[in-house]
């Protein structure tokens, strides 16, 4: 390497390196640092200085050592055999480092991320001689037994098709030639996209299809849309993990993408052994088969959280343009933002609240933002969904913290973790009182559709119950439940049922952890139906005592059990209702 090759580093400071005369040095430009070639990334150019952030272990790096540019950013590889992979936080695939350096990652390691030997077969779906553009589907692969890879045109490269091929191929092989005048682009079945750059669409378009969860509290209550964004904030031990992976497992969306970003080598090595062994209820294979996850541990060098988010983002968009639904689980984004932290304080800029820069609600906003329900590029007008839940783990649980406050202005759907929820073995400890969704008239039109005209009522006075309990619980507190009167009473005995045989909802039991729209709906509906009837049989001076011992009652709380094959059985219980409140 020539002198006037790369730079010298003059200060090393943790992950952060400033380097001197890097050559035609740019902005996110990624770098190779000192004789062992490590990763890093330009984030700031102060005259002839850049500050690169390094996203491995800089123990033993000097001053003086070389750094060279790779001339481009950093970007990330998308093709067949992303989905059922497991990379860390710049997409290098954690099996082929495995094989190569043993149980720890080796510094300077350069492995590509796609198998560039597996041949892949390849169906075309256009002819020679068609015009095509950015994001026209050109062929298909079948990558895994439940997800299609759809091989698109790339954003910027659009004219006449002057070959096609058809057969098996490997990822670097040309499938296609696109002539646009003169100029010949050479198609292969991956390309590169920088990890920052939001990837094109033609439109937004408002969301109006819920994202269903299977858990009651969130499809009821708070639903987050198709291409909607939620936020899920708590303190330590109140089950944001257990969300994640719940949301993950059952959420129905075509492609997951798991971000495991700073959290403890537990929590993700749970994940990566449960996820491979879990059988997906949507297609009866197992859920890896269509799930892409970043691991990214705490123990890792801090810089490369920062890149782990941009990365699964974009992979994820890459899916969306293929018309899927896609679901981006980022667990945690306090993780995230400590890294932001971490950086800006040893580049010594001037600190926002609590020490987090003062741009951080603008990164914040810059990753939600990447969601949406969207027309894809393309001739075909197709439809792409790109939805993000982010875990939040303020220190102690506090909400004013400036991660969970700069998140709030951004996402449309809060859930509000509580650790007394939780600590009593309430599942999900999403407290219904302080949570919100903004969904809710978007969603209207197709819960209406779905479900019924009177889901909206349904649900507003199951709420209301809720809300009334926690009123006459302070009275309770003050002066004994026997002072209240008959009705009172009621409203208790009806919330204690909404709380723990509607929104506790059991994350181990195979029929309970799922509950399909249908099924919730039926649900509530007699519960609420058990209320009125009730209420109706105190008017008729019939002794509160015997409506709250009837057998009906068993039954009711033992709905969340029946099969979603029986749901027949909930009917029956109305009718039981009926009989047994007219018998009084």
């Amino acid at each position: 390497m020539k002198k006037s090759d790369y730079g010298k580093i003059v200060k090393v400071s943790g992950p952060l390196v400033v380097v001197e005369d890097i050559p035609q040095a740019k902005m996110y430009d990624v770098v190779r640092v000192s004789e062992k070639k490590l990763i890093g990334e330009i984030i700031e150019l102060r005259g002839r200085f850049s500050y690169v952030q390094v996203y491995e272990n800089t123990d033993g790096i000097g001053v003086g050592e070389p750094v060279s540019s790779t001339g481009g950013p950093l970007c990330v590889e998308l093709g067949p055999g992303l989905v059922s992979s497991i990379y860390d936080g710049i997409q290098r695939p954690l099996n082929k480092i495995r094989e190569e350096s043993g149980d720890f990652i080796a510094r300077g390691l350069e492995i590509s991320a796609l198998d560039r030997a597996k041949k892949w077969d390849f169906v075309p779906l256009v002819k020679e001689n068609d015009e095509v553009v950015g994001g026209d589907i050109l062929g298909e692969v079948q990558e895994t037994p439940v997800v299609q890879h759809r091989v698109l045109v790339p954003p910027d490269v659009s004219g006449k098709l002057v070959k096609i091929y058809q057969g098996k191929f490997t990822i670097d092989e040309p499938i296609a030639v696109v002539q646009n005048n003169r100029l010949q682009t050479i198609i292969t079945m991956s390309h590169k996209w920088p990890v920052r750059k939001p990837r094109p669409y033609k439109k937004k378009l408002a969301p109006e299809k819920p994202l269903f969860t299977g858990q009651r509290i969130i499809d009821t209550f708070f639903p987050v849309a198709k291409g909607g964004t939620a936020c899920v904030p708590g303190p330590f031990g109140s089950g944001k993990t257990v969300i994640q992976h719940q949301l993950a497992k059952w959420s129905d969306a075509d492609i997951i993408v798991y971000i495991g970003c700073g959290e403890r080598g537990n929590e993700m090595a749970d994940v990566l052994i449960e996820f491979p062994e879990l059988k997906d209820p949507r297609t009866g294979y197992m859920l890896m088969l269509r799930t892409v996850l970043i691991a990214n541990t705490s123990n890792m060098p801090v810089a490369a959280r920062e890149a782990s988010v941009y990365t699964g983002v974009t992979i994820a968009e890459y899916f969306r343009d293929m018309g899927y639904s896609v679901s981006v689980m980022a667990d945690s984004t306090s993780r995230w933002a400590e890294a932001l932290r971490e950086m800006s304080g040893r580049m010594e800029e001037i600190p926002g609240e609590e020490g987090y820069p003062a741009y951080l609600p603008k990164r914040l906003a810059e990753f939600y933002e990447r969601a949406g329900h969207v027309v894809t590029l393309g001739k075909n007008n197709n439809e792409g969904a790109l939805s993000i839940t982010g875990a939040v783990s303020p220190p102690g649980g506090d909400l004013s913290d400036p991660v969970v406050q700069g998140t709030l202005k951004v996402v449309k759907v809060f859930w509000s973790l509580e650790d007394h929820l939780a600590h009593a073995r309430h599942f999900p400890a999403i407290n219904w009182l302080t949570s919100y969704s903004q969904y809710h008239n978007e969603l209207e039109e197709f819960y209406l559709r779905e479900f019924g005209d009177d889901w909206p009522s349904i649900r507003k006075e199951a709420m209301e119950i809720l809300q009334k309990e926690s009123e006459l619980k302070e009275i309770v507190r003050l002066i004994g439940i026997d002072s209240l009167s008959d009705n009172d009473k009621l409203i208790l005995e009806v919330a204690k049922s909404i709380r723990e045989d509607y929104l506790y909802q059991s994350a181990f039991d195979p029929v309970d952890t799922f509950a399909s729209g249908k099924k919730q709906y039926l649900m509530l509906k007699v519960i609420l139906m058990f209320y009125r009837q009730a209420k109706h049989a105190l008017e008729r001076k019939k002794e509160f005592e015997k409506i709250r011992t009837l057998p009906v009652c068993e039954e009711i709380s033992r709905m969340r059990f029946i099969p979603e094959k029986d749901l027949g059985k909930i009917n029956e219980i109305q009718q039981k209702i009926t009989e047994q409140i007219k018998e009084l």
